[in-house]
């Protein structure tokens, strides 16, 4: 070997396998965040995640979390490279060898190495989501909405953090080679890197700051815009959960360094020891596991609750077919609805049809001052027609749902659900009500709120007030509601399925509509600008919104939006999966995408741990430990680096979860009950994959260390 470079060819084919690493860490982080941002910035998923919604919010907020914990998870595996390779460059260094000869030689296999594993990664993510979704397609459910189609625009997001792994890799490197003291370049493989010393406080403060920062996190979003009248930006938001990180980070260090069992010091002391002197490292990694572990479960819960609330909802309905439309369209009436039925062997065993009118309510208002960077500040106004609602007589309300109600003249009842809530959801207390075809209003006072799911947000008067009040009503301010049931309602899909087609096929142009239109508000805006927003398909796209089209009648987007969608058990029982499987299988896909990260860094990090502590077991068998002793001390190394990230993030996540459904409405519904059962399956199952990772890899250390 006459060239420097041939020697440093020799060096390299030797330690190949440090190489392979660096090389298989970079790849999959720039895959796994190419595959996440080609399914988040797919039109496929942003059709059916409206602009500005909680559930695009949710999808970011894991995407956050998955960017930075690859990113901190590459920059590990980078130092853990230098470091290994530091002694050969103090070597050279001592040698006589120029810096520029090594920086030259280290850029062309950083080169090399960095941009053909970032260049794979990149290449092969959008087949990787296109292959896990025909995956979901072939086994779980397919529609014509599942159809997957891509954004050449998200491989903008993948080539900025592979962009990233490269400056990463070549700024490491030339650090590397630039430290001035040979003697620290040699050592720098063997050095440790011990955590400062950490009080016993540390645990209890810790979880204090969790929950501190969860609850301030989740109730000041609420508290700007309530009590501030500020709508402000998302980041704004986010900051207060900055102290539930840095509660996360103290508990991590408390149990890395101290443990939570007192009285037992010197137990474990080796494996403690070890765990301890390459802290700084381990318990980043558990860090980023633990966000990692926690946007993974906040991901996979959405499937298992919406289903198991969605069930319980359509199993509890009163009702088992429910319909309404306006009155000025050609509707279908109850002898075709009998005929229709006969075709497919149905019988109806009851039937309710009565009317129903939009009015008008009084109430507040808000009017937007200040659209600037920080955001959006408005104040409210109260006003005598402030929106729409739909109303019922005391006799139609009974009459449809089977309850005795009886109003005192003067008075009005809004109408929650089932279980007295979602008062959220509903207009509200009324105390004014206007006929908008005359101009007549009627005082009315809130009466105590009724309960029925179905019609939730509606309203009911007593008759005599409802028939003064609708007087001169004209056809289409009024509402026409249908409630049956049927012998057999699990047979009766065919027929649902034709009935909901016959009503689309039957229904105008006048209510092919988004479900927050409001005649009400549309007339109040008419009269103030000429024009109103939910009219204009336009303006429903650039805000995100759903535009409704009877051709796509199939789609979820019009299931889910239009304003007079049936309420048939049997349909949406059965076709639930399919009209939701969009967001299903998106979700499912982010969780599937978080624990592969998370296994990969432990996996990853529990190699290293065996690799770098090669010689002090070696010393420990020299010293008469058995077998039996090291392999004790191998699982309290990996047992801690799967168990700790596992154990916190589950439990932060599913606590946070369950304060995020009681918080909507101050109370557990019983939907959200068998919810939650279906989550703690879903960790169930998902703690036993890691567990069995974590058998696999334990076994896999015991091997490189030579421990039987």
């Amino acid at each position: 070997m006459r060239h420097f470079s041939e020697v440093y060819g020799v060096l390299r084919r030797k330690n190949k396998s440090r190489y392979a690493l660096l090389a298989g860490c970079s790849f999959f982080s720039v895959l796994l965040i190419t595959a996440y941002s080609c399914m988040m910035r797919s039109p496929t998923i942003l059709s059916v995640l409206p602009e500005g919604g909680d559930s695009r919010k949710q999808v970011m907020m894991v995407f956050v979390l998955a960017v930075v914990g690859c990113a901190v998870f590459t920059a590990y595996a980078a130092g853990l490279f230098f470091r290994q390779k530091s002694r050969e460059t103090g070597v050279f260094l001592a040698l006589g060898a120029a810096r520029r000869q090594l920086q030259a030689e280290m850029g062309k296999e950083l080169a090399v190495l960095s941009l053909l594993s970032c260049a794979a990664g990149a290449l092969l993510g959008g087949p990787l989501a296109w292959g896990v979704w025909q995956i979901f397609r072939l086994f779980l459910v397919d529609s014509k909405e599942m159809a997957l189609t891509f954004d050449p625009k998200a491989y903008l997001l993948a080539l900025l953090f592979a962009g990233y792994v490269v400056a990463v890799l070549f700024w490491m490197g030339n650090r590397a080679v630039r430290r001035t003291n040979i003697m620290d370049v040699v050592q720098e493989s063997h050095r440790s890197e011990p955590i400062r010393e950490v009080k016993p406080w540390y645990g209890r403060v810790g979880i204090l700051l969790v929950v501190t920062g969860a609850l301030a996190g989740y109730l000041m979003p609420g508290f700007f815009v309530n009590v501030l009248c500020w709508y402000p930006p998302s980041a704004v938001s986010a900051v207060f959960y900055l102290p539930a990180l840095v509660g996360i980070y103290m508990i991590l260090l408390h149990t890395v360094v101290n443990g939570w069992r007192r009285g037992k010091r010197y137990q474990n002391i080796i494996t403690t020891s070890m765990m301890k002197f390459q802290g700084r490292q381990t318990v980043r990694n558990m860090l980023v596991m633990t966000l990692l572990i926690a946007g993974a479960y906040f991901a996979a819960f959405y499937s298992p609750m919406l289903s198991s609330s969605s069930a319980y909802s359509f199993s509890s309905r009163p009702v088992d077919f429910e319909y309404h439309m306006r009155s000025d369209q050609e509707q279908i009436g109850r002898q075709e609805v009998e005929t229709l039925a006969q075709e497919y062997s149905v019988e109806i065993t009851s039937w309710a049809q009565v009317e129903a009118a939009s009015l008008g309510g009084d109430g507040t208002v808000s009017i937007e001052r200040n659209n600037g960077v920080l955001g959006v500040t408005y104040t409210t106004e109260y006003r005598e027609i402030a929106s729409g609602g739909t109303f019922f007589s005391e006799s139609a309300w009974n009459a449809l749902t089977g309850q005795r109600v009886d109003l005192a003249p003067g008075t009005c009842a809004n109408v929650l659900d089932d279980e007295g809530g979602g008062d959220y959801l509903s207009g509200g207390d009324v105390t004014i009500v206007t006929n908008m075809v005359t101009g007549e209003s009627l005082n009315v006072v809130p009466a105590q709120p009724l309960r029925f799911t179905m019609l939730l947000g509606c309203y009911v008067l007593d008759d005599g007030d409802y028939a003064a009040i609708t007087r001169g009503l004209t056809d289409d301010w009024k509402q026409t509601y249908v409630c049956f049931n049927v012998a057999d309602v699990q047979a009766s899909y065919p027929f649902a399925d034709a009935l909901f087609h016959e009503i689309v096929n039957r229904s105008g142009p006048e209510a092919e509509v988004f479900d927050a239109w409001d005649p009400v508000s549309r007339q109040l805006q008419i009269a103030e600008k000429g024009s109103y927003n939910y009219d204009d398909p336009e303006y429903l796209k650039a805000n995100g919104l759903t535009v409704i089209d009877y051709n796509q009648c199939d789609t979820s987007d019009f299931r889910n939006y239009w304003l007079y969608m049936p309420q048939f058990r049997v349909l949406d029982q059965n076709d639930f999966v399919t009209t939701m499987a969009v967001f299903l299988m998106l979700f499912i896909f982010i969780a599937l995408i978080c624990f592969a990260a998370v296994v990969v860094i432990a996996f990853t990090r529990c190699m290293t741990l065996a690799l770098t502590n090669a010689r002090v077991y070696e010393d420990l068998r020299h010293l008469g430990a058995s077998n039996a002793y090291l392999f004790q001390t191998v699982r309290g190394q990996v047992s801690r680096v799967f168990l700790v990230p596992a154990v916190v993030g589950t439990a932060v996540i599913s606590a946070f979860y369950g304060m995020i459904l009681y918080f909507n409405d101050n109370r557990f519904t019983p939907g959200e009950f068998a919810g939650m059962g279906t989550c703690a399956a879903v960790i169930l199952v998902l703690s036993a994959v890691l567990y069995g990772v974590y058998r696999f890899t334990r076994r896999r250390v015991c091997r490189i260390l030579g421990i039987a």
